[in-house]
């Protein structure tokens, strides 16, 4: 992480607030300290300066399994040289579409996407395949999660 041009340093007590935070980033300030051995102005400090610096970008909400979209896919992408705005673009206007990630290799672009139905990431899949540059792509239904992290 830079500050003014110069790197961050994180040591291994940022490192533990850090882990703590990942696994419950809503979890107050004097029980983490508490968990930590840490003064809780400590804590409260350091979380504040990796707030400033980036270092924390943002708090989230992750969606537990019950409300959560019934169908998750990741559409992997080839597109034309100088596409990238266009496709991005149709992308961007379909609600199924989670996000998307450059890649490298074989394909240029990585889609996640999710929607309550088949049927409706069927109808997203149609109008990714028309999207103007879209060169090739390659669909993966996603049947269970065995892992996540979360990050």
């Amino acid at each position: 992480m830079q500050i003014d041009g110069s790197p961050m340093q994180i040591d291994e007590t940022d490192r533990r607030i850090l882990t703590a935070l990942s696994d419950h980033a809503r979890r107050p300030v004097a029980d983490l300290a508490r968990d930590l051995g840490l003064a809780r102005s400590t804590v409260q400090a350091r979380i504040e300066r990796m707030e400033d610096t980036g270092v924390i970008a943002g708090y989230t909400l992750r969606l537990g399994g019950s409300v959560r979209p019934g169908v998750r896919a990741t559409v992997l992408l080839g597109i034309e040289p100088r596409s990238e705005p266009e496709v991005l673009k149709r992308l961007t206007a379909l609600r199924e579409v989670d996000s998307v990630h450059t890649t490298s290799g074989r394909y240029d672009l990585m889609v996640q996407m999710s929607a309550d139905t088949t049927e409706r990431i069927n109808d997203a899949l149609d109008q990714i395949v028309m999207a103007r540059g879209v060169r090739s792509t390659e669909s993966l239904i996603h049947l269970s999660q065995k892992l996540d992290r979360g990050r």
